[in-house]
């Protein structure tokens, strides 16, 4: 079976790629930019706040191995859905909680998957589910983050306890 993508944001790239590049049936995962033209899909301005785009992961996938209901069931316990264009200390619209559907399945199971797991929250989900747009692979000192810059703070601090938190859950077997 031929694989299929899921375009996902949930705050830094980083972070959710981390976790991805675990799940079992996912066969790669590339951070980048969606939501606006190729001229600003660079980091600089993206990092700005000043685009449309925001940081995201294509995550291609194995569907007879994993689903891409397993992948958002993921994408809700990785990151806070509730706060507006916001993870953590990183704030903007570029951290903005993203679902880019691929298509009409996958726009009804991702909203069928919101209104799941709003059930989980006290605060609502404020995550966007719309069309996706052009994607544009982030630079390469981007990708496999997490795997080439363990030590970085941001990956000790940040990425290191979601992937923790992860492991823990369950969700990637």
């Amino acid at each position: 079976m031929p694989t299929q993508i899921a375009t996902l944001g949930g705050g830094c790239f980083w972070c959710l790629e981390a976790v991805y590049e675990e799940v079992g049936g996912v066969t790669d995962v590339i951070s980048g930019y969606m939501g606006d033209d190729a001229k600003s899909a660079n980091y600089n301005s993206v990092s700005s706040g000043q685009t449309k785009h925001a940081e995201v992961v294509q995550i291609h996938y194995n569907p007879s191995t994993t689903s891409y209901e397993a992948l958002l069931d993921i994408f809700w316990t990785i990151h806070d859905p509730t706060t507006l264009n916001r993870q953590g200390a990183d704030v903007g619209p570029q951290y903005r909680s993203v679902i880019f559907t691929h298509d009409e399945s996958q726009e009804a199971a991702a909203k069928k998957s919101l209104q799941k797991a709003q059930k989980k929250f006290v605060g609502e989900i404020v995550t966007q589910i719309t069309p996706a747009l052009e994607f544009y692979p982030a630079e390469s000192y981007h990708q496999d983050y997490y795997k080439n810059n363990p030590n970085q703070g941001y990956c000790r601090v940040v990425i290191a306890p979601k992937l923790k938190k992860f492991r823990k859950s369950g969700l990637g077997d």
